[in-house]
């Protein structure tokens, strides 16, 4: 039988620090609740409270939340509006896909004057003839049913023949409640299947039979009904605790990561990315795990071995094999604050540092004459600490000899026959 526990709320009301005494909401749907009790002890400053979806029978001890303002109990098994009085601030009410036959009931909600919302959606009282009128005209503070608004001109019919709609309503109630009586009467707890609990050697034949009983249960016609609810609740409850114990016997099968003749596997059971790279410059092994950003570090755990490294994500294995041997000691691990990337240096073991490439230079030749055929070009070693370059610093001033002088243009004898025409310019 699912309850309500402290513990339940107190898990719910994370947001409010865990105190359930200043809880204003509280959502605790799809709990298979089946009573509801505690709250009003519990939370008196509910304004919201969540409740859809469970096996709840009955309205009940939810009248010291006076404030509560939005009760939300669809998809329960609730036949009757009651208990609701002393939630004096109560605005909304949902009561959708329940199994209220008694609609006079909807008389216990007229104290609750703050009442604006109501729905019934689901149950067989809206399936009678006058249903919507008949709530118009019983609580006049509503202003929207099943989530249509209530207009003046239909509250003015609703309240013109109220006593004919009364009667009416009571007449159907009367058919639904014998027809209520007739399920309780009949039920189903004989056609209720025996699921088999045995052994992991049962016959194919049992497995069969377990099978075709199975099929009836879900493919027989039935009421919809609190106990045709319950019922496939309880068929639930009992096949999934049947699976649980069948897991439990069975052993978990372990997953290889290392062959019997010592062969490492690559493995990546979260489904991660990750990116293998090689740094030559520093002669090591990156590996960028993408790991989820959120995730604590304290779910990883990460194992660097000299031929491969395994990193257990929240108990899930990524093992990946390496390229080349590295040290395992020297390995380091760093999470990306901006990422949650997890980055694992690892230095080779045996790698030389490769210097960087210099720039080429024009290489120096020499010819030797005895053999310049046979050797062709040889290249020759230059020591860079020696420099080709003229050192200037050296140079004196010396004082020019005579052979460095310039030299005056030598003078020629004029010629006997030359004549001197002062027409004719002179040479430059």
């Amino acid at each position: 039988m699912g309850r309500i526990t402290e513990d339940m709320v107190r898990r719910r009301a994370e947001h409010n620090n865990s105190e359930i005494f200043s809880l204003e909401e509280l959502s605790l749907h799809q709990q298979d609740i089946e009573r509801l009790e505690h709250l009003g002890r519990w939370c008196r400053e509910l304004r919201i409270l969540y409740l859809q979806n469970n096996l709840i029978p009955r309205i009940e001890n939810v009248g010291r939340l006076k404030k509560l303002e939005y009760l939300n109990l669809a998809l329960n098994n609730i036949e009757v509006i009651e208990n609701l009085e002393g939630c004096e601030s109560l605005q909304k009410l949902d009561l959708t896909v329940n199994f209220v036959s008694l609609l006079s009931s909807v008389g216990s909600l007229r104290s609750n004057t703050h009442l604006k919302e109501l729905f019934l959606l689901g149950n067989p009282c809206a399936q009678y003839q006058g249903y919507r009128p008949y709530v118009i005209s019983t609580l006049p503070q509503l202003q929207s049913l099943d989530g249509e608004p209530i207009k003046r001109a239909e509250r003015l019919r609703a309240g013109q023949d109220l006593e004919t709609l009364k009667r009416r309503v009571l007449e159907q109630e009367a058919e639904q409640l014998q027809k209520r009586e007739r399920e309780k009467r009949e039920g189903r707890k004989d056609n209720t299947p025996t699921i088999n609990n045995g052994s992991d050697n049962a016959s194919p034949a049992c497995e069969t039979e377990q099978l075709q009983k199975e099929k009836e249960f879900w493919e027989t016609p039935c009421d919809f009904s609190p106990e045709s609810r319950l019922e496939a609740h309880r068929h639930l409850e009992e096949k999934k605790r049947h699976c649980t114990t069948d897991r439990e016997k069975k052993p978990k099968k372990s997953r290889t990561l290392i062959t019997e003749d010592g062969r490492v596997l690559n493995v990546n059971e979260p489904k991660l990315d990750f990116t293998l790279t090689e740094d030559e410059e520093n002669s090591s092994i990156q590996l960028d795990l993408h790991v989820y950003r959120h995730m604590d570090s304290s779910l990883m755990e990460v194992d660097v071995q000299p031929t491969y490294i395994r990193v257990m994500v929240k108990g899930k294995v990524f093992q990946l094999v390496l390229s080349a041997e590295v040290k395992p000691d020297a390995s380091s691990a760093q999470r990306s604050q901006a990422t949650g990337h997890l980055l694992i240096t690892m230095p080779r073991a045996h790698g030389e540092v490769t210097p960087k490439k210099l720039p080429e230079r024009k290489p120096l030749m020499c010819h030797s004459n005895q053999h310049s055929e046979e050797k062709g070009r040889e290249w020759l070693e230059v020591d860079p600490s020696k420099s080709s370059r003229l050192d200037l610093t050296n140079i004196a001033t010396a004082t020019p000899t005579d052979n460095q002088l310039p030299r005056k243009p030598l003078e020629r004898p004029t010629s006997k026959h030359f004549e001197d025409d002062p027409d004719v310019p002179p040479l430059i």
